[in-house]
């Protein structure tokens, strides 16, 4: 069942998607070559302790990190390292999540290393371009097979693919 939420809540919701969207800014800001993938971890958890809020990641299923970090050919939920840096031309993946007063905000971003080769800018561009379609079938009245049907649209007439052991869950 759909809880409705009360304009109080969903002011919450706002601010936490706030602290997502600005760690998100600040964490891209940071990329370049050189830097320790931990760097990046370390960065987040001063900046939700700056604003209140708590890591939604750090001790999920003993998920030893507040962010994840994937570089390139990794798709999701790599683990910040002492061990590893960025390179110029790679890609990054930054996934994080944040609670607030009880409520949590969850987004990715993939961010380029310095210059990123032909192949890496396509995927980063044909996926931001999905974002978009999915965003603009997100209306009252269609269902989330709408949204995901649009994105998944996109990625194959740009002759990529849709992992489907990861497709997302529920905020």
């Amino acid at each position: 069942m759909i809880e409705v939420k009360t304009p109080s809540e969903i002011e919450v919701m706002r601010r936490a998607g706030r602290v997502v969207a600005g760690l998100l800014t600040e964490l891209s800001a940071l990329v370049r070559a050189g830097l320790k993938t931990k760097a990046l971890d370390e960065a987040s958890r001063e900046y939700l302790k700056r604003r209140g809020a708590q890591p939604a990641f750090l001790g999920y299923r003993g998920f030893p990190a507040t962010i994840c970090v994937s570089l390139n050919e990794e798709v999701v939920h790599g683990i910040p390292s002492q061990d590893r840096r960025l390179q110029e031309g790679d890609i990054i993946g930054l996934d994080l999540g944040a609670i607030v007063e009880g409520y949590y905000a969850d987004a990715a971003i993939t961010v380029p290393v310095g210059s990123v080769p032909e192949g890496a800018r396509r995927l980063m561009e044909t996926t931001r371009q999905a974002l978009d379609d999915g965003i603009r079938r997100a209306v009252v009245g269609n269902r989330l097979h709408d949204i995901s049907h649009a994105v998944q649209q996109r990625v194959e007439r740009a002759g990529l693919g849709v992992v489907r052991d990861f497709v997302g869950h529920g905020i």
